[in-house]
């Protein structure tokens, strides 16, 4: 191995590459040491040596280094950098995390600009300090990288495609030609995908790498490839993929990563994928997937995930569904595990399948379970009351005592402040949080951190302790906080710093030690904080002796400390900045001791200390509490909450190890149920020893051996005892020996006898027993009583001795135990504490439902059942409730079944799930009679009746002789909508008001709109004018569509679904709407160049257009003819050959209960329509419309809702057109403009200041509404726009006016408002109180200029009524469910529609 040293040359094109050359055969080691490499000198990057393992570029002046530089020496140990210069601007950014990955290399690598991080390690600098301000980083960085480069020796380059397949490469080949648009690597030995290995091939369109090695992707390898379409990285070995690894890839159709490893998915894997359109993840480790992973593929068409071992628990649920909203998936995936669906296919599996059921196993045997790794997991379970988002993590103001568990380990942000935290235990909590920059823990109870609290929180940068109860600070506590930056310590009670406070923190900048009780510091106590650059001591009461007198100096040559520090002490220096303190000021009295930094007398978190007396009471404590003086004279009320002897035993062994100097002991109010001899021995100088209130059930006769100090015992109100008393007691008194259940034989006449010398019990002690003794008190009984007769009850004796209860069953023995009294050995086939639990558990079929046993493997198990399909529980008698989340529409019953479930429909609802309307309405089933209309509604079929009939099915024939008006007699003849009367002789008219006079023909024909009348062979013949037509002229049957937005209304169209509509039509125009009707669904007529053409749109089927063959705007009159029956229309010209439109499914193309538009339409219709639908044009028709029949009735325009614009008669008034006016035709002038309120002139063109000049209001006066517009008030018995029709001889709704509703006559007559939904009330005006009403119907939204609706009818509830004065009727409860739409120009989609089912008053918003 040969190693050139090339110190101090100037390096400059030709000479270095010669260099290079013949190093480059020779050896493999090579260094560069004090070389001028300026960056004005190209960086050649085919230096790069493969098998270089050493290099040095150190004291050189380096200022910036091209991506990927490095990533071809994959065998590199020893790399130097520093004493370069530097620039690490967003161009370096790179190197930042290069050198994190390799920790052992390129140490000491600092940046010399920009000035906020000169002399900073770059591998400590984040990625979002590279900022790059202007064009001159990026000029010098392009100074240093190639403009092109060259095709690899051992690959082939033509037509910018790069192949180097199956040539043994271990690595990207470095300096490939700029310009290539294909790389083909498969079939090498690759084994990592490095850093930027292809960011500077910005035209890169395909990438293949399959069938190499690779297990390692760097989470930028594919950055800036904007141009990439295909991506082929299927038999490698790549276990994850790496956060951000496809990020930016936006052109990217085909994305193969089958034959891989892969294990776990993040769902935001593919977020920039949107073109993504085919994705296999086939042949993988893949257990689960997080739900949206496939959300952001907009434009997906094949998805392969089939050979991953699936487990298909209710996290998967989702993918299901997806996949049977979006068939995409080909290849045929299916579950793995659990059993009962192992080998399904996803997509047909049944969404109630997939749940999580702790009875179920869902562990594939021999497989790790990824299902809960952090990585796979992308919706990490939040702590519990806690609040997470956007990876920060807020359990503030919670009253938390301690730190909680599985905290997500993205988090980046944890807020643990305003809780009563006093602790931070050493308990591992951050290791698993490598994301994790600041933790918030302000304002706690913290006083105490463990040594080691915060090992593995290397990535925080900040750590906030303001206002706790912090006392002093050693190393131990912060370490693992090797990247800390921010250390906020402010308002505690820290009273001194020294040498060992803060080593370890060589990146903290800032530390705040603002408002404590610092009072002295060691000499060199920040000497350890090498990065430091604030320092806050304010607020601090500073004791300026010889102690604190280096710190003067300090403070003013360091120049880091914010504001000026202030002496309190001594007197004469109080508030004098410390730093402006002379050096001989600093005094110390000659019998003045050091300041001492040693911490505080301990005391136990869990106890109260006062000097000797440590009280530990109502702790809940279950061992013994660390941290207890080693001079304690006193443990006062020492409340353990255990029941075993072997407390005491850690008693005794921890005062083994103290100097024991106890003159008090209270252990009261424990669960202490047993003593050993020798409890106490250590406790020598013990005079109190309190035991009342415990479970003692026995004392053995040495329990109190070693107590040579005792004088006083309380042994009151032991629980569940009957005991003897050793006789080997010390001289004490015994105080309290009460409410204990004594058992006084003859072996406890001693106690008798000891309490009554000297009365050392106060008199409360009684007995408990045997027969005859109970309740004597045991001061004053007779000794004598005391006896022994027979043998001693066994629940007597098993208080000392539990095997005299025998409590071992099935043959068991029993041996004494000191822990839990006994312990049984159990005969063979039989366990438990008692041997009560049979071995083999499943002889007894505890197994219900057809459960199949099984034997547990564990000991404490015994068996477990394996429940049959709508079973579960422990014994499988449990039946599963499938109602629980059942599909039933409509008001319908859940019936629960086994493992499946059924609906009873509610009426008039049908289907599997009740989600189908019945149609009551069919011609076989409607109850409507007499031709009237029946319509539906969620309480059944309706009917709204035909003029003349009533009844709730409209078969009754109204009598409308009940108010007749007949006149002199006259006979009333009931008729259907209206009566007749039979005058007697001498009169006649209508009501036989008239007497009878001779009259001619014509006055009794009563000719309309000023029709002449002739006679011709004695009968009466009226004459109509033009544009008039019917038997009386009394029809308006032609009119002239003047102006290009007018339009009639046939408000009262008759009912179909059979219609015939003729009309005859006369235009020069091209392009109109001749006839409309419906809303959302709609069917149109119009002309279209020329041509009649027909449209229906039903809104959710295709839409559907036929056209004539003929033209009709050759200005003559055309008759068109529209039949439409059933599910089939008709169109037919001047009676030519018919053209037929049907398929329309289940839906009318015409809507009775839809208005029908004549000659135009208003744009508050639909202003979309045009747009949206098959409709050519929103405009008017512009001719001549005349004799328009439907279903063979002449229609009378009068009766219509006739915009201006629109004139009677059609031949003259083609030459006028007024613009704010109607034409008349036939005027002694010729056409003449009759003008709308406010306008005048020849053409209705000059505005009037008042609109009722010139009103049209015929039987009504005229009413301004504004400048412009007028309406009319009709007079009695006229009616209409213009009050220019007569009232109906007898009309019970004339005068009633529904206001939220329209007026029907009951059975009996009379007139009452129908009110509309969410109205009540006489007048329906009455808002109703809140509730909901059902709906069903196709759901809409738009989408850009497409009109989108679900593919099947949805239900939900619409929400009206009123509420009390400051809430709102609204949603009160919603739900989610994912349909599929179907838009008006073509495409499809999927998603979730959030409906309301349950309404209610709220808060308004």
């Amino acid at each position: 191995c040969i190693i050139v040293y090339c110190h101090s040359m100037f390096l400059c094109g030709l000479g270095w590459a010669l260099g290079y050359e013949f190093l480059r055969d020779q050896a493999g080691l090579f260094m560069v040491n004090w070389f001028i490499i300026r960056s004005d000198d190209q960086w050649e990057q085919s230096l790069i040596v493969s098998l270089m393992f050493r290099r040095t570029l150190n004291n050189n002046n380096i200022s910036s280094i091209p991506v990927s530089s490095f990533n071809h020496m994959p065998k590199l140990r020893t790399f130097r950098l520093h004493s370069n210069n530097l620039n690490c601007d967003c161009n370096l950014a790179w190197l930042s995390q290069w050198l994190r990955e390799r920790p052992t290399i390129g140490l000491f690598t600092q940046c010399s600009a920009p000035a906020p991080i000169r002399g900073l390690n770059v591998a400590e600098i984040q990625k979002h300090e590279f900022s790059c301000s202007g064009q001159s980083e990026d000029a010098a960085v392009q100074s240093c990288s190639f403009a092109t480069g060259s095709c690899p020796a051992v690959c082939t380059c033509s037509n910018n495609i790069v192949d180097c397949r199956g040539k043994g490469l271990t690595a990207i080949p470095a300096s490939l030609p700029d310009s290539m648009a294909e790389i083909r690597l498969e079939q090498n030995s690759i084994k990592s995908i490095p850093t930027g290995a292809f960011s500077p091939y910005k035209k890169l369109r395909r990438i293949d790498l399959s069938n190499n090695q690779i297990s390692e992707l760097a989470p930028d390898a594919f950055q800036g490839l904007r141009s990439l379409n295909s991506l082929v990285l299927y038999g490698n070995k790549i276990t994850d993929l790496p956060k951000g690894v496809f990020d930016g890839l936006y052109s990217l159709q085909l994305l193969l990563l089958n034959a891989n490893k892969i294990h776990c998915l993040r769902a935001n894997t593919f977020q920039d994928l949107q073109n993504l359109s085919l994705l296999s993840l086939y042949d993988n480790k893949i257990q689960t997937l997080a739900k949206g992973t496939f959300t952001s593929l907009r434009v997906i068409q094949t998805l392969h995930l089939a050979q991953n071992p699936f487990i298909c628990d209710c996290n998967l649920k989702w993918l299901a569904d997806y996949l049977r909203s979006n068939p995409i998936e080909t290849s045929g995936a299916r579950c793995t595990s659990p059993r009962r669906l192992a080998n399904k296919r996803i997509g047909q599996i049944k969404s109630k399948k997939f749940r999580c059921s702790a009875k179920e196993q869902y562990v594939i045997p021999g497989t790790e379970d990824t299902r809960l790794s952090y990585d796979c997991n992308n919706d990490p379970v939040c702590p519990a009351k806690c609040r997470c988002e956007s990876n920060v993590v807020d359990c503030s103001s919670l009253r938390l005592n301690r730190i909680p568990e599985h905290i997500p380990a993205s988090t980046t942000e944890l807020r643990l402040n305003n809780n009563e935290i006093t602790a931070i235990e050493a308990t591992g909590a951050f290791k698993t949080l490598s994301h994790l920059k600041k933790i918030n823990l302000s304002n706690n109870k913290i006083s105490e951190i463990e040594d080691g609290a915060f090992e593995g929180a290397s990535p925080v940068n900040e750590l906030h302790l303001t206002a706790n109860q912090l006392d002093s600070v050693h190393s131990g506590m912060f370490r693992g906080l090797d990247g800390l930056r921010m250390l906020m310590l402010r308002n505690n009670r820290i009273s001194c710093i020294h040498n060992n406070s803060f080593t370890g923190l060589h990146n903290v900048r800032l530390l705040s030690l603002y408002d404590n009780t610092l009072t002295t510091i060691t000499p060199g106590a920040f000497d350890t904080l090498q990065s430091l650059s604030t320092l806050n001591l304010l607020a601090n009461p500073f004791n300026c002796n010889c102690h604190l007198a280096w710190m003067s100096s300090w403070l003013r040559n360091r120049k880091i400390v914010t504001g000026n520090p202030r002496c309190q002490r001594p007197a004469f220096l109080k508030e004098i900045p410390l730093q402006d303190v002379a050096l001989p000021d600093f005094l110390c009295q000659e019998d003045q001791a050091e300041a001492s930094c040693m911490p505080p007398v301990q005391c136990p978190s869990e106890c109260t200390c006062l000097e000797t007396v440590v009280r530990c009471s109502n702790k809940h404590l279950r061992v013994l509490p660390k941290g207890i003086p080693r001079n304690v004279t006193e443990l006062v009320r020492l409340t353990l909450t255990v029941q075993h002897t072997c407390v005491m035993e850690k008693l005794s062994s921890w005062f083994d190890g103290h100097v024991v100097i106890f003159h008090f002991r209270d252990l009261s109010n424990n669960k202490i149920s047993s003593l050993t001899n020798f409890s106490f021995a250590n406790m020598s100088q013990l005079t109190t020893l309190i035991l009342s209130y415990n479970a003692l059930r026995c004392i053995p006769t040495l329990a109190f051996g070693g107590l040579q100090s005792l004088r006083l015992l309380y042994m009151h109100a032991f629980k569940c005892i009957s005991c003897w008393l050793s006789t080997n007691l010390p001289l004490f008194d015994l105080r309290a020996i009460g409410a204990n259940p004594l058992y006084c034989d003859c072996r406890l006449r001693w106690l008798s006898d000891w309490v009554k010398t000297g009365y050392k019990e106060p008199g409360i002690a009684r007995c408990a027993g045997p027969h005859g003794m109970e309740g004597k008190l045991l001061l004053t009984t007779p000794a004598k009583r005391f006896e022994c007769q027979g043998e001693v009850d066994a629940a007597v004796l098993a208080k000392c001795n539990p095997c005299m209860s025998k409590p071992c069953l099935n043959h068991g023995s029993c041996e004494a135990d000191q822990t839990d009294g006994y312990r049984c050995r159990c005969s063979e086939g039989f366990k438990g504490k008692n041997c009560e639990t049979p071995l083999n558990a499943c002889v007894s079929e505890p197994c219900k439902n057809g459960g199949a046993c099984h034997m547990s493997g564990e000991e404490d198990e015994g068996f477990s059942c394996s429940c049959a399909a709508g079973f579960e529980g422990p014994t499988c008698d449990i039946d599963i409730d499938e109602c629980k989340d059942n599909d039933c529409q409509n008001g319908a019953t859940c019936i629960d079944g086994t493992n499946n479930y059924s609906c009873l429909c509610a009426p008039f609802y049908t289907g599997e799930m009740c989600e189908d309307m019945e149609d009551m309405c069919a011609s076989t089933r409607s109850p409507c009679k007499h031709q009237s209309t029946c319509f539906i509604t969620v309480t059944g079929p309706k009917c709204i009746c035909a003029p003349g009939y009533v009844g709730d099915d409209c078969s009754v024939n109204y009598d409308d002789c009940k108010d007749h008006r007949c006149q002199n007699g006259a006979q009333c003849v009931d008729e259907v909508n209206g009566y007749s009367c039979v005058c007697p002789k001498g009169y006649s008219g209508q009501l036989c008001e008239v007497p009878s006079t001779p009259r001619s023909l014509c006055d009794l024909a009563d000719c309309q709109n000023n029709a002449p009348c002739v006679e011709r062979a004695g009968h009466a013949l009226c004459q109509c004018l033009e544009g008039f037509g019917g038997p009386r002229c009394e029809k308006l049957v032609s009119v002239n569509f003047v102006d290009r937005d007018s339009y009639l209304l046939l408000s009262d169209p008759k009912n179909w679904p059979q219609a015939n509509i003729t009309l005859q039509v006369s235009t020069a125009e091209d392009n109109g709407i001749l006839l409309y009707n419906g809303d959302n669904d709609h069917i149109a007529v119009e002309l279209h160049e020329g041509h009649v053409k027909v449209s229906y749109d039903p809104g959710s089927q295709p839409s559907h257009a036929i056209y004539s063959t003929e033209t009709i705007n050759d200005g003559q009159f055309h008759t068109v003819e529209l039949v439409t029956f059933d599910q089939m229309v008709n169109l037919s010209i001047d009676g030519g050959i018919p053209t037929t439109m049907d398929s329309f499914g289940k839906v009318q193309p015409l809507r009775g209960e839809a208005p029908l538009y004549v000659g135009g339409m208003p744009v508050s219709v639909h202003p979309t329509a045009p747009r949206i639908w098959q409709i050519q044009n929103g405009s008017s028709f512009h001719g001549c419309i005349q004799n328009l029949y439907i279903n063979n009735e002449l229609q009378d325009f009068t009766k219509t809702q006739m915009k201006p614009g629109v004139v009677p008669g059609c031949e003259p008034c083609r030459k006028i057109y007024c613009l704010h006016g109607i034409c008349q035709p036939n005027t002694t002038i010729g056409p003449v403009c009759h003008c709308q309120p406010g306008w005048s002139g020849q053409h209705c063109d000059q505005p009037l200041a008042n609109p009722c000049l010139g009103s049209k209001c015929v039987h009504g006066r005229c009413i301004p509404m504004d400048t412009q517009s007028y309406r009319c008030e009709c007079q009695e018995d006229f009616h209409g726009a213009l009050c220019n029709q007569q009232e109906e001889l007898f009309n019970p709704c004339r005068k009633l006016q529904c206001k939220h509703g329209h007026c029907q006559i009951s059975d009996t007559g009379d007139a009452y408002c129908h009110c509309e939904v969410g109205y009540s009330g006489e007048l329906c005006d009455k808002e109703s109180e809140c509730h909901g009403e059902p709906v069903r119907d196709f759901y809409q939204v738009q989408r850009g200029y497409a009109f989108c609706q679900t593919t099947r009818m949805v239900s939900w509830v619409e929400c009206s009524g009123t509420c009390d004065t400051g809430s709102c009727c609204a949603s009160q409860r919603m739900k989610r469910r994912k349909y599929t739409f179907e838009c008006s120009d073509g495409t499809s989609f999927s998603e979730e529609v959030e409906k309301t089912i349950k309404c209610g008053c709220v808060g308004c918003m």
